[in-house]
């Protein structure tokens, strides 16, 4: 029998509830394709901090760097938001994808059909809506060098560096092209070419490999003509690839082409070892422990984990068929709840879609 460890992350808020219902799912499924799975659990974020003082103890770090794949639901409270930044929750997932070396992030935006309305766009302007968004994740603005304050005779400045090297586009763009094969073999790059020579160079190393990957449409976009084409018109777009201050905010603001950011799962990949995968959405402190929250992104990541890192296609459809079984049935959890849909706690929507099953 085909055996996969799985490091589970529960982290803080509604966290351990939304892995609670996962897990139960990976159980169904992994018993009806004949694979087991050896789940570990381990501490992360406020968990982690109120246990250990520290955000990424050593044995969560060195348990997922042993496993076959990360699944993570949540981090963060604004209890913690007083602590010096190295003890904040979110410095324990920086930490935690530098440790992976965990430079790709892919977020799938696929409008669910039974789900139309709840977006706060028209609804024929989003049906068939179906990207893919990859982030680079390890460089760019957040982690160049120098960053910092100073104070001058007159002013405080601070002051970030945004930079990347030809070999870290390089290795975003051969994942881009990869995932682009797979699904329409179109690529839209994301950049400030026309502003930024960090872009220029961006620009350059993925015309460069358009040419040497004819089967492929490329096209270009400044992030802001790109920001506002998401909206105007997102079904134009397959894959989009862009760096890390561009991805960040325009993921999130595909994110919201779906109506609620409960549904959208979330993958962060390195070139060897196992992927994080984990919700889009925070941790909801004011809902938890209240039956309340939507376990559905943190199933689709589950699904994205068996699909990419497990290479479980078959288990990974029967998730996702799941999630669309139940939608198209009515059920609901507070988040998504609209004219005759029948609303389900968190624990009552696990069981539904261990029905769907």
């Amino acid at each position: 029998m085909r055996q996969h460890r799985i490091v589970l992350l529960p982290g803080d808020g509604i966290g351990p509830e939304i892995t609670a219902v996962t897990k139960k799912l990976l159980n169904a499924v992994s018993d009806k394709e004949g694979f087991e799975l050896k789940f570990e659990e381990r501490h992360i974020g406020g968990a982690a901090i109120e246990l250990t003082g520290s955000p990424l103890p050593a044995i969560t770090l060195e348990s997922c760097k042993d496993c076959d794949a990360v699944l993570m639901a949540a981090i963060g409270s604004p209890k913690y938001d007083s602590l010096p930044r190295d003890k904040r929750p979110e410095t324990g997932l920086l930490g935690l994808r530098a440790g992976l070396n965990l430079f790709a992030n892919l977020r799938p935006v696929k409008i669910r059909e039974a789900l139309i309305d709840s977006s706060t766009l028209k609804k024929e302007f989003i049906s068939g809506v179906d990207l893919l968004v990859v982030r680079e994740l390890t460089g760019g603005i957040y982690f160049g060098q120098p960053k910092g304050r100073i104070n001058t005779e007159k002013d405080v400045r601070a002051f970030n560096t945004m930079c990347y090297a030809k070999s870290e586009i390089e290795r975003i763009a051969h994942v881009a092209f990869e995932l682009a094969r797979e699904r329409k073999m179109k690529i839209c790059s994301v950049d400030k070419a026309n502003v930024l020579e960090v872009s220029q160079l961006w620009r350059e190393v993925i015309n460069l490999f358009a040419d040497k990957n004819k089967d492929i449409e490329v096209s270009h976009l400044y992030v802001d003509n790109a920001a506002m084409q998401l909206v105007k018109d997102p079904t134009q777009f397959d894959v989009i690839l862009t760096g890390n201050l561009f991805g960040d905010i325009l993921s999130d603001e595909a994110a919201m082409l779906t109506g609620s950011i409960g549904m959208l799962p979330s993958a962060s990949l390195g070139t060897n070892g196992p992927g994080l995968f984990e919700p889009v959405h925070g941790s909801a402190p004011d809902i938890a422990g209240h039956n309340q929250a939507n376990p559905i992104a943190m199933v689709l990541s589950a699904a994205m984990m068996l699909r990419i890192g497990l290479k479980e296609k078959t288990a990974a459809d029967m998730l996702e068929q799941a999630v669309d079984k139940v939608l198209e049935a009515g059920f609901r959890t507070p988040d998504l709840m609209g004219k005759g849909s029948t609303e389900l706690g968190c624990a009552e929507m696990g069981e539904q879609l261990l029905k769907a099953l």
